[in-house]
């Protein structure tokens, strides 16, 4: 039981090298998790606060992002970037999220003494206008602006998204038209 087996993907992180028990191939693969996640918690944050203004639920978004990255973590091949792959759990993550909150019944939310979406700067009414419009359209014209709005590239939107170059593209002219369109209501 002191030999373990290594997945082909345990192995391509060359994660064999010098690991003889369980033990130390679990407490790797979790220092490389923890440094992954450190590395890109901005980007989760980010995903989640797009999708939710309530600090509560951005922590439970938040805490279920880091679940789902975590049980997927043993079989990431790396044939995308960690942060590509994590681009895509939590866009996933939050877009199951909203499916399954319109299924639940409708909560009343506990209000905070802060609002840091309150400001009376003109750049910080122009961002939470942008914030209120892009908050309107459907998850998933909301995932792409947010990759677009991150300076991502129409490949790495494509490639998250599992969408074509030519998708994203299009998707993104309308998503623009439409924003233009909408009140400020």
């Amino acid at each position: 039981m002191d030999n373990i087996e290594f997945e082909p993907e345990c192995k391509s992180r060359g994660m064999e090298t010098g690991l003889h028990s369980r033990g130390e191939a679990s407490v790797a693969l979790e220092r490389e998790f923890t440094r992954m996640v450190k590395e890109h918690r901005k980007t989760i944050y980010t995903v989640c606060y797009f999708f939710s203004k309530d600090a509560d639920e951005v922590n439970d978004l938040f805490q279920e992002i880091l679940i789902n990255l975590w049980k997927g973590f043993p079989k990431f091949r790396g044939e995308s970037s960690h942060r590509t792959w994590i681009w895509r759990v939590s866009l996933n993550t939050c877009n199951n999220q909203v499916k399954r909150k319109k299924r639940d019944v409708e909560t009343v939310p506990l209000t905070i003494d802060i609002d840091l979406y309150n400001d009376d700067d003109t750049k910080s009414r122009q961002i939470q206008m942008l914030h209120n419009r892009i908050s309107r359209l459907e998850p998933f014209d909301r995932a792409i602006i947010l990759l677009w709005l991150e300076n991502m590239t129409y490949e790495d939107i494509a490639g998250i998204m599992g969408i074509s170059l030519a998708n994203v593209t299009t998707r993104l002219f309308r998503i623009k038209e439409q924003l233009k369109s909408m009140s400020n209501a």
